[in-house]
């Protein structure tokens, strides 16, 4: 009996040192990954301030600065020509170099002032492709935003469904959660969406908790919605999604309109998901294209 209890002890003990073990391996490679990803996502958001130049449009030349002579009296008399609204002219997509390092790469994802500010990665023939993979291929846990297959940006899609990892390092849509409270969206309601051809805006619509349902569940399931082709599809989308939202955001949406929907894994059912939706209110700069 004795030998028997202290093999027990010994092999709960060798038990316990290797889950002990296989934590800290777990953590390192995940503090590790971590690293790696903000390393790597730095490296690329620099070409997006240098691509944009320096405007000296403001400067006056040096006919500008030159004395001008004294206008005739009729020239005075003349009352002013109104000024054209000038056309705006295409400029350097600021991430026109991360487009060239990986053909994957959709867009470019940034909330102000937040920790989001990601490439979001597209494969259609594999969806999963970055879900355990970083920018360049390598492994990392903690993955890349990734576009869902049914999303396209060319035609756009009546909605864009982007996915990501809700990681305790904050990492990716770590902090999107954050969400959850009136105050935060208010702060942060703008989104950003640069891809190849132009920058798109976003202001939050509704923000509520989900999850993946069963396929024969008869119920709204808002990763099935891609394309609203009616009004009656629309709608039904924009109602579910507005009974749904934790708090009125204030923004309202009519058919026609395209959203952007933020989702990540949340832990309050099985398979739950925290979903943040936005409309799109305006569109930034349109792009030169991108040059090899």
């Amino acid at each position: 009996m004795k030998n028997y209890r202290k093999t027990l002890a010994v092999l709960l003990a060798v038990i316990a040192v290797s889950c002990l073990t296989a934590a800290v391996v777990l953590i390192v490679r995940q503090v590790r990954d971590t690293i790696q990803t903000s390393k790597n996502t730095e490296e690329m958001r620099p070409s997006a301030d240098s691509a944009m130049g320096t405007d000296n449009s403001d400067s006056p030349s040096e006919a500008e600065t030159a004395e001008s002579p004294e206008p005739s009296s009729e020239e005075k008399e003349q009352p002013p020509s109104p000024t054209p609204e000038p056309t705006p002219e295409p400029v350097v997509n600021p991430y026109s170099d991360s487009f060239l390092a990986n053909e994957d790469m959709a867009g470019w994802l940034q909330i102000p002032d937040t920790a989001i500010d990601y490439p979001i990665m597209w494969t259609p023939e594999d969806e999963e492709y970055y879900l355990r993979r970083g920018f360049d291929g390598s492994r990392n846990s903690n993955g890349c935003l990734i576009l869902d297959t049914d999303s396209c940006l060319d035609p756009l899609t009546t909605n864009l469904i982007i996915h990501g990892h809700n990681m305790k390092s904050g990492a990716m849509f770590g902090t999107l959660m954050d969400y959850e409270e009136e105050a935060y969206c208010q702060a942060h309601k703008t989104i950003s969406l640069y891809t190849k051809e132009c920058q798109r805006n976003y202001e939050v619509i509704a923000v509520f908790y989900s999850q993946v349902f069963k396929k024969t569940d008869q119920v709204f399931k808002f990763y099935k919605f891609f394309q609203a082709d009616t009004a009656e599809e629309f709608n039904d989308f924009y109602d579910n999604i507005k009974a749904l939202s934790l708090y009125d955001t204030g923004v309202t949406a009519e058919f026609g309109d395209h959203f952007i929907t933020l989702s990540t894994c949340a832990y309050h059912v099985d398979n739950g998901r925290f979903v943040v939706v936005a409309k799109e209110v305006e569109s930034g700069d349109t792009y030169l294209p991108i040059q090899n």
